[in-house]
């Protein structure tokens, strides 16, 4: 089965940004290269996106969330998304984050304890 894929507006903001910072932190070609590695890897869970486990943050979340890891070392990110069995089969993209991040919803836990 193929799945569709949408990217939410807040995991394109989330890949612009880890692109700029690369851009700046190693150079403009190997943010391109990585940027690139980035889509064909979301694009790949058009094919069993079950493949990948579930988030650490699964369990703040109604349904299913699971993660699929890109990149190496310091550039390692996590393409966070939900499986949506519907008339049309669609895997979401809700989140592109830095391995180093925080989970989500640790964020606002944390800030609510200062």
């Amino acid at each position: 089965m193929k799945y569709q894929i949408e990217i939410s507006s807040i995991a394109e903001s989330e890949a612009d940004r880890a692109f700029l910072r690369l851009s700046q932190l190693i150079s403009p070609t190997k943010a391109s290269q990585w940027y690139s590695g980035l889509l064909k890897a979301i694009e790949s869970l058009s094919q069993m996106p079950k493949r990948c486990p579930l988030a650490r943050e699964n369990h703040y979340f109604s349904q299913e969330i699971r993660q699929l890891l890109y990149g190496k070392g310091h550039n390692s990110y996590r393409i966070i998304f939900a499986i949506v069995e519907e008339k049309i089969p669609t895997v979401r993209i809700l989140h592109i984050r830095h391995t180093s991040q925080q989970r989500i919803g640790e964020e606002t836990e944390n800030s609510d304890m200062t």
